[in-house]
């Protein structure tokens, strides 16, 4: 089966089930209020999570052969998320969280076989651990990374952000050793969390809540477990690179709650995100410094995972003693990274100056606006043959965004995004593999050369806007730059054909910006919706006549 495939239905499908899930969310009080240990300061939805989990299992259930394993992490996600929006709805004491977890660790333990039983050359050769040692190692290890991951929740973006960037690791590994049944449970986890990030980077409009972090660190140790005490080469060490930040943050975390006499589960403000934000970093910087360490971490599996478990864990030890130092040295140094509102780069760069030119930014505004509705319009009408699902689709999407702006106007951008992130795939995949025979190599290369126009006009916008509820760059753009240069070149995609990587080029570039477009767009501001139903209407015509 296609992994991109899997990837691309989770991530619509995420997309597609947050805004209906937010929307629900309040109605049965799965809501974050704010207290004196959280960032934010409004009332936020925590049916992330939700959206998440349906995102990843869908496919997983269409393509993904059943066996013993399967099952198992099935079963004890599925306890772990459904105790999770109980948890969020009435905040369960930490004893109940934790016989929940012990529960669905139980499941994959007995019922999946999955169990850390070989310690490579830590010990002498041939040396497998005790069952019952065996259990209880794995009972605590799994459940401490669930909480790793859970713990971790503390910024907009910050514990979807490091599990995607874990995930797509062990999708990759797994990929390596052949284990396909984890390659494609770990991408299907993969389009999930970044379908969810779109709606949670700072500043967020939806939380994963308990229910999504739990199942992260949930599927990440299990996935992780499963790679290295099969029969493969990587290092038994290798989970703790992958799953690196976290497992750092909240040791680090509960030794300073011990060492001052409290309780290790009593929840504070001392976590690394906090810290960073105390050295003077806004919240996305705060996020985006966390994202390069786990990133750090994740360099170091892939480096270090043929090598000795005695060199992994010294290289370990190392990193993470160098972090903890590094922190320990700025807090006791007093170091900031600003002083008051002055960023140690400076106050005002030229572009910021530039930016001041009112005239400028209307100008690419208006080449971004129009160019989005002209080029999507004449992608459109590229294809030789336009399939009447296509027609059918476009005939209820242009139903459902005029019934939209007349009864019900809140939901009209969440109805756009639905129909662009449902329409554009197709219109892409069609005029790039089967288009008409008017268009000539030089409309070709001049049609692809305007994506990359496209591009100019996004990244100069962004940089000029001076709306402060508009787009803007955030950590998310960091993980989606890698997977527009990494995601379709990796082997396990299946992408040997290369107009495919470039479909998924132009699809991802026209997420991007109209993304950029939604956010810039005034709310009442009905451009978009006109050049949509003139879009939807030429792929009408094409499937019909």
């Amino acid at each position: 089966m296609n992994l991109f495939t899997i990837f691309i239905l989770s991530l619509f499908l995420t997309i597609a089930l947050v805004p209906v899930l937010k929307s629900v969310a309040f109605r049965i009080h799965l809501v974050d209020v704010p207290d004196q240990r959280k960032v934010h300061v409004l009332p936020m939805p925590r049916s992330g999570g939700i959206a998440m989990a349906l995102g990843a299992i869908v496919p997983v259930l269409l393509w993904v052969p059943m066996d013993g394993v399967v099952r198992a992490v099935h079963i004890g996600c599925t306890l772990i998320v459904v105790f999770g929006v109980v948890d969020d709805v009435r905040n369960l004491r930490y004893v109940q969280k934790f016989l929940v977890q012990i529960a669905g660790a139980l499941v994959v333990i007995f019922y999946g076989g999955i169990r850390i039983e070989y310690l490579g050359n830590l010990v002498p050769a041939g040396f497998v651990l005790p069952f019952f040692v065996s259990v209880v190692l794995t009972l605590v290890f799994i459940v401490g990374v669930t909480n790793a991951i859970n713990l971790s929740d503390g910024l907009d973006g910050l514990a979807g952000g490091i599990s995607m960037l874990s995930f797509v690791t062990i999708g990759f590994f797994a990929y390596q050793c052949e284990n396909m049944t984890i390659a494609m449970m770990s991408i299907a986890v993969v389009g999930a969390i970044l379908g969810f990030l779109r709606y949670n980077t700072h500043p967020a409009m939806v939380f994963m809540g308990d229910a999504g972090s739990q199942m992260l660190g949930f599927l990440s140790v299990v996935f992780t477990l499963v790679l290295t005490q099969c029969n493969t080469a990587y290092s038994q060490v290798t989970p703790l690179f992958l799953i690196g930040f976290p497992i750092l943050d909240t040791l680090v975390v509960m030794v300073e709650r011990i060492s001052k006499g409290g309780s290790p589960f009593k929840p504070d403000k001392n976590h690394f995100h906090h810290k960073l934000m105390k050295l003077g970093l806004f919240h996305s910087e705060s996020v985006f410094v966390i994202y390069l360490l786990q990133a750090l971490f994740i360099c170091s599996a892939f480096v270090f995972r043929f090598y000795s478990n005695g060199s992994n864990l010294v290289v370990f030890v190392v990193l993470a003693g160098t972090i903890v130092v590094l922190f320990e040295a700025a807090r006791q140094g007093d170091f900031k990274f600003r002083n008051g509102r002055e960023s140690l780069l400076g106050s005002r760069s030229v572009l910021a100056t530039f930016a001041g030119d009112r005239l400028s930014i209307r100008f690419l505004f208006a080449m971004l606006k129009w160019g989005l509705a002209f080029g999507f319009l004449f992608q459109c009408m590229i294809p030789g043959q336009m399939p009447q699902y296509m027609s059918y689709g476009a005939v209820l999407f242009c139903i459902l965004i005029l019934g939209a702006n007349v009864f019900k106007p809140q939901i009209r951008k969440d109805v756009l995004r639905v129909a662009l992130y449902c329409t554009i795939p197709l219109v892409l995949y069609f005029s790039t593999m089967g288009a008409s025979a008017w268009m000539t190599k030089r409309m070709v290369l001049a049609n692809n050369a305007a994506f990359l126009g496209l591009v100019l006009f996004v990244i100069m916008t962004l940089n000029l806007t001076r709306r402060q509820k508009g787009f803007k760059v955030n950590p998310l753009d960091f993980l989606v730059v890698i997977v527009i240069i990494v995601f379709p070149n990796l082997p396990s995609m299946h992408l040997e054909n290369p107009l495919i990587k470039l479909v998924v080029a132009k699809i991802l570039i026209l997420f991007f910006s109209y993304d950029v477009l939604l956010g810039e767009l005034r709310a009442e501001d009905t451009f978009l919706d006109k050049s949509l139903l003139a879009a939807l209407f030429v792929i009408v015509l094409k499937g019909f006549v």
